[in-house]
């Protein structure tokens, strides 16, 4: 029996069935319960020990689930009908290639997920902007009149959909590289690819393994469904081929054709089968060149869904913007404090560097992501007037990009912001903005955004 026609199995009846939850995070937790709820037999398995997982063991045991801590024993993947991984496990870790060779089918949360979702389903991926662009559609949907559940990679996993929320009209999802590497039947109606850069090296190896990791999302699309990707983004438009859904491209070029256009006069033309609608920038709050592609992407997925011009542009003005992404903390003295937490990556950093004019004191590092980091050679040149360095990657990054400008290696983040604070002169911008990931010292991006955030606020408040 092949892996696809097991997947149909599974999605007629899950009772009884052996799965294997990868994972002890949130995603694997609310995974347990829904395939409890269904009646499969169900094992958690964690590398962590329960010294590390507070009082989710013990919840997992109250809905019937087993919990196997502090390994991932090859026994019990082999004995599984199904396994489902959470978000941040390597699908190519030993006990999960063993499965595979047994053919026993191993898929995402996304993809469990999908097999009971009824809403029309609009994925959001790329390398940056996701989770603005999601939040940005949810918005105008909602304004719109619609019941919107909005989730995914962005913080409430797809699954908490079905244990969880009220009937939704539409499911907007933020969707990354790890949940689309193993989906099977996975479908959006409406499926974004908003920008394709290097990232996350340590995990698919290459670039060319990552997009097409990304491409994935277009996989089961058919002709009735939408592909919105970025006109002005070679290695998107490299995928155009292997994508049948219908095209619906934006960007800055090519505007003679449906679509959504960045107009020479700063405004965005939407051009419809038969109708044409333009959108003002002038009151929108959130800043850069990236954020236009943002919101270009979302005016065309609001408009596949038939939303009102005067919805979409009173959303556009109204949206505030997402914490930790270029989110203004604070001024003091004229100098703005900028938390750019989310940027973990080379181009999401190049992207925050390029939205502004004034001169930057720019903290970065962090935990390697194995990218490179010669491409923001040029920006720092032209913007920088400080680099501090911080985290795992300092020393990386110190031989990449250090010595362009003043250049400075620190311990600790109140450390590089007092430094920044210090050195800092009316009208220059502070900016936290990583490319790289956050493990080395924090939890997540939110708490190193967090962290940044309250630093900021208590120098401000010393120095008065």
């Amino acid at each position: 029996m092949t892996n696809k026609t097991k997947i149909e199995e599974f999605k007629r009846r899950l009772k009884g069935k052996k799965t294997v939850v990868v994972g002890m995070g949130r995603t694997g937790v609310a995974v347990a319960e829904f395939l409890a709820n269904r009646g499969a037999e169900v094992i958690v398995t964690e590398q962590k020990a329960e010294s590390e997982l507070g009082t989710i063991p013990h919840r997992l045991h109250s809905l019937g689930v087993k919990v196997e801590l502090g390994k991932h024993s090859p026994r019990t993947f082999l004995g599984s009908d199904l396994i489902v991984l959470s978000p941040g496990v390597n699908p190519g870790i030993p006990p999960l290639a063993k499965a595979k060779a047994k053919g026993i089918p191993i898929v995402s949360e996304i993809e469990l997920a999908s097999w009971y979702l009824d809403p029309p389903l609009i994925a959001v991926t790329g390398t940056n902007g996701k989770s603005t662009t999601t939040s940005l559609i949810g918005h105008i949907l909602s304004q719109s009149g619609k019941k919107v559940f909005v989730g995914g990679n962005i913080g409430t996993p797809l699954i908490e959909y079905l244990l969880h929320a009220e009937e939704a009209d539409y499911i907007v999802a933020e969707i990354s590289s790890f949940q689309l590497e193993t989906i099977y039947s996975f479908k959006p109606q409406t499926a974004l690819l908003l920008n394709l850069d290097e990232d996350h090296l340590d995990r698919h190896s290459t670039f060319s393994s990552y997009a097409e990791a990304k491409g994935k999302i277009f996989l089961n699309q058919g002709p009735q469904d939408w592909a919105v990707i970025n006109n002005d983004d070679p290695a998107v438009r490299s995928l155009i081929p292997q994508i049948r859904a219908q095209l619906l491209p934006f960007g800055r070029k090519e505007k003679g054709k449906r679509g959504v256009w960045l107009q020479d006069d700063g405004s965005i033309l939407y051009r419809g089968e038969t109708e044409e609608e333009r959108f003002s920038l002038k009151r929108v709050k959130i800043i850069g060149m990236h954020n236009i592609e943002n919101i270009m992407a979302a005016i065309g997925t609001a408009k596949l869904y038939a939303v009102a011009r005067e919805v979409i542009q009173e959303s556009l003005d109204s949206f505030k913007g997402l914490k930790h992404r270029l989110e203004l903390v604070g001024e003091w003295k004229k100098v703005s404090f900028y938390n750019d937490s989310k940027a973990t990556n080379v181009a999401s950093t190049l992207r925050a560097l390029m939205s502004f004019k004034q001169p930057i004191i720019l903290l970065a590092g962090g935990r390697d992501k194995g990218g490179d980091y010669s491409p923001l050679k040029d920006a720092i040149k032209e913007k920088v007037k400080a680099l501090i360095l911080m985290g795992e990657a300092k020393e990386r990054m110190m031989a990449s990009i250090g010595g362009l400008v003043p250049t400075y290696l620190v311990r600790e983040m109140e450390e590089g912001v007092r430094l920044a604070w210090e050195m800092a002169d009316e009208g220059d911008v502070v900016l936290l903005s990583p490319a790289c990931s956050s493990f080395d010292r924090f939890q997540d991006y939110r708490e190193r955004g967090k962290i940044f955030k309250e630093i900021v606020f208590r120098l401000t408040r010393q120095k008065g």
